[in-house]
């Protein structure tokens, strides 16, 4: 009996062996997977070449569907795991930046976001925000060059060498930020306490002087 109007099924490709194993080198060539530590990818290439040689070598006597599907999944396993291999690289290459991009906010909009947020018992953006106004601040005092894309812990050493009496301090906020921001932990009101505290003194403090140039005195003939 003929069914008119119905559209036929695509039937999803299976890969054979050689198909598998082909697809799973195609993906692995690609430039991330060669971005990522050579000594890993090197050790997984040949991790992929004796998982294959077995299972092909493991497939004699076994039933052809049976052994095409097998391969299916061993190609699935291997660009599953090769995933799970290259994303953490691929994440601790982010360059972790103190400001977001574009961002033009002053050091008092940070300064009241901070508080704002801690108001609400937001500790982490509590912290993180007054880690930026305590730098916008440093740049309005001319005790910093402004600079885009700047880190934290850059910003936290340059703005350390300023005040050195605070620069533990200053090293463990730029240190936090990292943490809250990019590694996913936790502010604490502690935290963000701590981190006010440091504001305000920085606020009431004098940057460390520099040497000034030496002066020629004219000597009277």
């Amino acid at each position: 009996m003929a069914f008119q109007g119905l559209v036929p099924l695509e039937v999803p490709v299976v890969p054979d062996g050689g198909q598998g194993r082909e697809w799973a080198e195609r993906e692995l060539s690609r430039s991330v997977y060669q971005d990522a530590k050579p000594g890993l990818i090197e050790r997984f290439w040949q991790w992929v070449r004796e998982f294959f040689a077995d299972l092909l070598d493991g497939l004699t006597g076994v039933d052809p569907s049976l052994g095409v599907l097998l391969i299916a999944v061993g190609a699935a396993a291997v660009l599953a795991v090769s995933i799970v291999l290259v994303r953490p690289r691929l994440n601790a290459r982010r360059r972790k930046e103190l400001f977001d991009a574009g961002e033009q906010r002053v050091a008092v909009d940070h300064r009241r976001l901070s508080e704002e947020a801690a108001a609400r018992g937001e500790w982490d953006t509590a912290l993180t925000e007054r880690l930026r106004a305590l730098i916008r601040t440093a740049e309005e005092r001319v005790i910093l060059d402004p600079q885009a894309g700047r880190t934290a812990a850059e910003a936290g050493q340059a703005l350390a060498g300023s005040f050195p009496a605070a620069a533990p301090e200053i090293r463990w906020l730029a240190r936090r930020f990292d943490e809250v921001r990019y590694g996913h932990l936790l502010a604490t009101s502690v935290d963000a306490e701590r981190a006010r505290d440091l504001d305000l003194m920085l606020e009431r403090s004098a940057p460390a002087a520099t040497a000034a140039p030496a002066r020629t005195l004219a000597v009277p003939r």
